[in-house]
């Protein structure tokens, strides 16, 4: 498993799964607890922790980040500019449009929960 900080775990949940079409791995919503994974993928799969950031450590981190504009996470898509046109039209707020390097295309978008996420296409 890995995690990433969010500042409310159930708005977090919502976003990921119902916009970024995400699956729920575990959720117990009384102990502010939700896991997501690939979508498709097995229970074994590695699951992501939408962390609350309710210790201060945890939130100076997710705050200083974001201020930095750094992406709090990677995910890799297939196809960048689909998933920005989709994301878009759900009314998903981008820094940019796609844009390409040596690295491939990236594109960077606010996941209004205290996060700059980065799509990246090789």
């Amino acid at each position: 498993m890995c995690s990433i900080h969010v500042q409310d775990p159930t708005a977090a949940h919502t976003f990921y799964t119902q916009t970024l079409g995400f699956e729920t791995l575990m959720a117990m919503p009384e102990y502010n607890l939700f896991i997501i994974k690939d979508p498709g993928a097995d229970q074994s799969s590695v699951g992501l922790l939408l962390e609350p950031s309710d210790n201060p450590i945890g939130a100076s981190y997710m705050n200083a980040v974001y201020e930095a504009g750094l992406p709090a996470i990677v995910f890799g898509v297939p196809d960048v500019r689909a998933e920005y046109e989709r994301l878009a039209k759900a009314g998903v707020s981008f820094k940019s449009e796609p844009a390409e390097d040596p690295s491939g295309i990236s594109a960077v978008f606010d996941d209004g929960c205290g996060n700059f996420i980065q799509l990246h296409q090789d």
